[in-house]
């Protein structure tokens, strides 16, 4: 079973049930265990097209399977090296099941060699080897938060390589979302980096109860914010915040790094001219492919996880986490993080499979 969006209105959903093909020669069927859905889901399917998110599970024309990250299990195998049995964590489609071509098979890990991903961005082609046995918390953890926190790490090298932590202070927007507590969390932990949150009156008590951030102020609060040289992190891609700010800071804004589309729906609105930096694209793939060359793989994975134990152990203490199965549960659960009505305390963890054990 596949969960499918309409590509031009992603608020329009259905669910398709198909039997399996054969395996060809090296090939193997994943059964996806568990994934999580996240604001980080919304921006790969209103950037679909514009980033060829589309194209990693692809659909009938029209419709698209929203990438999601979690866990899954082989359950069938054409493939020498690959066992039933092995799990895995990476890049999955909203499914119960996923056909992959293993390539580079290393310690139950691989690289997805299909050929419709092979000119696709690497970083989300590699599945790595993950506990035989699900881990509760520590795997609900992981979905939620693993892939978004390495783009936080990478955010937060990249400001620093640029020298931009040096004397200016960092604007995140959407500052309740996944992707801004991670790097609001690295930033805290920096001596003499000033990290301010934006965020809707609605999470601004839980966003300052976090304590990672210096201050958080509301979107229609901006003469609030110090003056200051100002790196703004946008996570909202939000045309009118993006105006507003680059209004109120003027030549103090040294920087403008765009990440992401929480604000979906306003992503792309013509807030007029803009003075200062124009918005700058951060693709974490790209920083990614850069410091695996320069760090080494195993250098780069090594430094992420340095820094995700102390940010997993924080997480325990205030993540709350909903678990959910089969199909209208999935919708809904994509529905309100969809509309931001999902409470920002809390993190879905997902199954397609109703009755899951694992959802």
């Amino acid at each position: 079973m596949d969960f499918l969006v309409r590509r031009d209105d992603i608020r329009q959903c259905r669910f398709d049930e198909q039997a399996p093909g054969e395996l060809d020669a090296g090939q193997v069927l994943l059964e996806v265990e568990s994934f999580g859905l996240t604001s980080n889901n919304v921006t790969y399917a209103v950037m679909g097209d514009a980033m060829s998110y589309w194209r990693f599970f692809p659909a009938e024309e029209g419709w698209g399977k929203v990438p999601v990250w979690g866990f899954a299990r082989v359950v069938s195998s054409a493939h020498d090296d690959v066992p039933e049995g092995v799990r895995v964590y990476g890049y999955l489609p909203p499914s119960t099941h996923l056909v992959v071509a293993p390539e580079r098979v290393q310690d139950g890990g691989f690289v997805d060699g299909s050929p419709h991903r092979a000119d696709l961005p690497a970083v989300y082609n590699d599945y790595a080897p993950a506990a035989a046995t699900p881990r509760g918390a520590e795997d609900d953890r992981q979905v939620l938060f693993s892939p978004l926190f390495g783009t936080s790490f990478l955010i937060d090298d990249f400001l620093e390589d640029r020298g931009f932590l040096n004397d200016a202070q960092v604007v995140i927007s959407s500052a309740s979302s996944k992707t801004a507590l991670g790097l609001a969390f690295l930033l805290s932990r920096r001596d003499g980096v000033p990290v301010i949150g934006l965020t809707s009156p609605s999470r601004r008590e839980f966003v300052e109860g976090l304590g990672v951030y210096g201050q958080v102020a509301t979107y229609d609060d901006l003469g609030t914010l110090p003056d200051a040289r100002t790196v703004y992190v946008d996570i909202s891609g939000d045309g009118a915040v993006r105006a507003s700010l680059h209004e109120r800071f003027g030549e103090s804004l040294v920087y403008d790094c765009l990440v992401g589309a929480s604000h979906w729906d306003q992503l792309g609105v013509d807030a007029g001219p803009v003075s200062g930096p124009a918005p700058e694209l951060f693709f974490a793939p790209d920083r990614f492919a850069k410091r695996a060359t320069d760090w080494g793989p195993d250098g780069l994975r090594s430094r992420v996880r340095d820094s995700w134990n102390p940010f997993g152990e924080w997480l325990a203490g205030w993540l709350r986490v909903i678990h959910g199965s089969g199909p209208e549960e999935v919708e809904r659960a994509f529905l309100e993080v969809l509309d931001g009505e999902n409470d920002p305390a809390t993190g879905y963890v997902m199954s397609l499979s109703a009755g899951s054990d694992d959802a």
